[in-house]
């Protein structure tokens, strides 16, 4: 039943509230074969609903797909067949996609699904005022979301409506998310807006920035300091995994009770001097550039440029000691040959 009650701060809804009469006479059309794209067109196909999954001629996803059973044509195809064109290439080039092979082949009635809300919430995609809008949003790889299906186990989701013009796209959501399998563990309700702004800052402050930058200042002030490299590997990266399984296992209290007393006296009395006012006022201007669309335009700029910072970012991560490090060692790990 749909959790409304104060165990929650928003709504949940889970496989009974969801019915997948309002999908299973519809075709939806899958627009990419990534992470998200064949999870949700295997699942979507072995739940009984049409599908048909728009790639590239050329696209090396192509013979996968066919092989797995499902009708693959060109994305515009695909768009003029789908009653849903769920758009599941990545952020940076759905404008393109949207506007030469989805545009011309909506129809009033029809939905626009997303995976992330990019780009409708920063108007690169602007869609016609008769047709629904609306994300699906697995809190899982695509990989995880197909297994979780596989063993009749659910993924977590994310339903937002942006736009509903049919007055069913909450009921069409819910039957798409049941039909992948998240209402199996319960799907929650969110706008575009916190969707986007909340996983932008999640990536940037903690998950992918935050996280890597923290590794790398470790790593660096145990080797300045004359310690090997190969302890602050396993002391800054290494030994991280560790922490993190314990924390998504049972939360912070979890990890602490895992952990020696040294350990948890020293991160409790230590950690806020490192990761200090400062850090939440950086954090605060990050956001701050999320909500504003300040980092949005310059992600777009930067891909119209042909990504010159990123390049050179992404060289210098790269080309960072820890990284020359970490490939050595990992190769005494047995899973390495995995």
């Amino acid at each position: 039943m749909t959790d409304t009650t104060d165990e929650f701060t928003t709504t949940v809804y889970y496989e009974e509230d969801a019915e997948q009469k309002h999908i299973e006479d519809k075709t939806v059309a899958i627009l990419g074969y990534g992470s998200q794209g064949h999870a949700h067109a295997l699942n979507l196909h072995e739940s009984g609903v049409d599908v048909v999954v728009g790639l590239r001629p050329d696209s090396s996803s192509r013979s996968d797909a066919e092989d797995a059973g499902l009708d693959v044509t060109t994305p515009a195809e695909a768009a003029s067949q789908g009653d849903v064109v769920s758009l599941l290439i990545p952020d940076t080039v759905q404008p393109d996609v949207y506007e030469q092979a989805v545009e011309p082949n909506l129809e009033a009635g029809d939905t626009l699904q997303f995976a992330h809300g990019f780009n409708i919430h920063y108007n690169q995609i602007q869609p016609p005022e008769d047709v629904d809008v609306t994300m699906v949003a697995p809190k899982s790889p695509g990989h995880l979301v197909r297994r979780n299906y596989e063993r009749d186990q659910g993924t977590p989701a994310l339903l937002a409506v942006y736009q509903d013009a049919t007055d069913e796209a909450v009921n069409e959501g819910l039957a798409y998310a049941k039909a992948i399998g998240c209402a199996r563990a319960g799907v929650l309700e969110t706008t575009f807006q916190e969707e986007v702004e909340s996983d932008l800052f999640g990536e940037q402050a903690i998950l992918c920035g935050g996280i890597t930058s923290l590794v790398k200042h470790g790593y660096e002030t145990l080797v300045d300091n004359g310690y090997s490299p190969e302890a602050a590997y396993f002391e800054c990266l290494n030994e991280m995994k560790l922490i993190v399984d314990l924390m998504y296992e049972g939360g912070l209290a979890e990890m602490w009770n895992s952990v020696s007393d040294t350990a948890e006296y020293g991160g409790l009395s230590r950690g806020d001097e490192i990761l200090d006012d400062h850090v939440r006022e950086n954090m605060e201007e990050t956001l701050e550039q999320v909500q504003n669309g300040e980092f949005a335009r310059e992600w777009v700029l930067e891909n119209k440029a042909n990504r010159p910072g990123y390049t050179q970012l992404r060289e210098a991560e790269k080309n960072h000691e820890i990284e020359e490090v970490g490939e050595r060692l990992r190769a005494l790990f047995a899973w390495s040959d995995e």
